[in-house]
């Protein structure tokens, strides 16, 4: 799960960022082994989701995390979002625990990793995960 030095009430987005771009580190093993605890990651603010991307996102009691965007799915309030699980199921939370993630909580796609493994392009590992 990535460092967040303020909470993001849930149903929001966070401030807009000056640039589009940003950086999110990795804490947890829930995306092991695709991204490990201390990765530091480069993310797109606003950018379009596609499944299979890893991407930066709040649930509901107002967590963030980063996780796999699986599949469109509605949330129990009727919205549009993404249902996101972890790479790695034995570890961590995800929406087979919180259930889907609207759209509006849904903040940044992940691009690449910078640290420790510099450049390592994340979009060319997202991969569509199956019904």
């Amino acid at each position: 799960m990535p460092h967040r030095p303020h909470p993001v009430p849930p149903g929001s987005r966070p401030a807009a960022p000056v640039r589009p771009i940003g950086l999110a580190r990795v804490r947890g093993e829930s995306m092991l082994p695709t991204l490990r605890p201390g990765d530091l990651l480069l993310v797109r603010y606003a950018a379009r989701v596609r499944p299979g991307a890893l991407v930066l996102a709040t649930f509901a009691d107002g967590t963030l995390a980063v996780k796999r965007a699986a599949s469109r799915r509605e949330t129990r309030s009727g919205a549009p979002g993404w249902w996101l699980e972890s790479d790695n199921p034995e570890q961590g939370v995800d929406s087979r625990h919180r259930g889907p993630v609207a759209d509006v909580d849904v903040h940044a796609v992940v691009l690449a990793r910078v640290w420790p493994r510099p450049w390592t392009d994340l979009r060319r590992v997202s991969r569509p995960v199956p019904d």
